[in-house]
């Protein structure tokens, strides 16, 4: 049978001399992988639309056993992902984080507009480190970890002073924090910030600038819990993590120039 999908390339494994093994991650019929033959010569009509993070329309052959990718159009290569070495270390994370959380077959738009507009963002020039933040909180329940973010975990207060629990995977007022000695205590801000990641789609955030402390502070949270709730280890992750510790590793940027406006 042969399909036309939307896609996102999620991940590229040589196959003998000149194929690929392309998994990608469509609109329409969830993860899917498929042979692309001759995809590694570089004069291959499938050559450029078989490049990770690449969106494009795809024509498929389906059956028993793995596909096989025909034809392939790009509508988006995110070109800029792949020329910057931080957007590329961020998205890769990304893509692996979604590629690890979803099944082959499994339909879900969500995650699909998620994958997206993250993608996208990044190669917008948005900061890489804040929307894989979005990413990460947002694909907590697609692993089956559901923070409670609306009210008190324990009571279902919603007013009062509150911190997050990694014991009850959401907040606690004040009235409750002797139900967990670990609590970490977070800021009325903070606690609005968590609640954009989880809650607010990125096409309508807009322009968000966040310190490196917040990001740090936000990042710790959420890798806590995929550390112990989830398993989920990530090669993408440890280098990240080195970029962290030697940030002279990326070239120096321009500041944003400051708008009166």
């Amino acid at each position: 049978m042969m399909n036309k999908w939307e896609g996102i390339v999620l991940r590229t494994m040589p196959y003998g001399e000149t194929n690929k093994i392309v998994t990608l991650l469509t609109k329409e019929a969830g993860k899917m992988t498929a042979m692309a033959r001759g995809a590694k010569k570089p004069a291959s009509r499938l050559s450029s639309i078989t490049q990770i993070f690449v969106y494009g329309s795809f024509l498929m052959r389906t059956g028993k056993g793995m596909g096989s990718l025909e034809q392939g159009e790009p509508i988006d290569s995110m070109r800029h992902i792949r020329e910057d070495l931080e957007a590329t270390s961020y998205a890769s994370y990304i893509v692996e984080l979604v590629d690890r959380l979803t099944e082959d077959g499994e339909r879900s738009s969500g995650v699909f507009n998620l994958l997206y507009e993250a993608l996208h963002a990044i190669n917008e020039g948005y900061d890489p480190e804040a929307i894989a933040l979005f990413v990460e909180w947002k694909m907590l329940p697609v692993a089956g970890i559901h923070p409670v973010l609306h009210q008190c975990a324990s009571c279902g207060s919603v007013e009062g002073e509150f911190a997050f629990s990694f014991q009850e995977i959401g907040f606690l007022c004040h009235r409750c924090f002797h139900t967990d000695p670990y609590i970490v205590r977070i800021t009325p801000a903070q606690l609005k910030l968590i609640r954009t990641f989880a809650t607010v789609p990125i096409t309508q955030v807009g322009s968000l600038t966040l310190k490196k402390p917040t990001k740090q502070f936000m990042k710790k949270l959420v890798r806590q819990i995929y550390d112990e709730q989830v398993g989920l280890r990530l090669k993408s992750r440890s280098f990240l993590d080195q970029l962290d510790r030697t940030p002279s590793l990326l070239p120096p940027k321009e500041k944003p120039v400051e708008s009166d406006e």
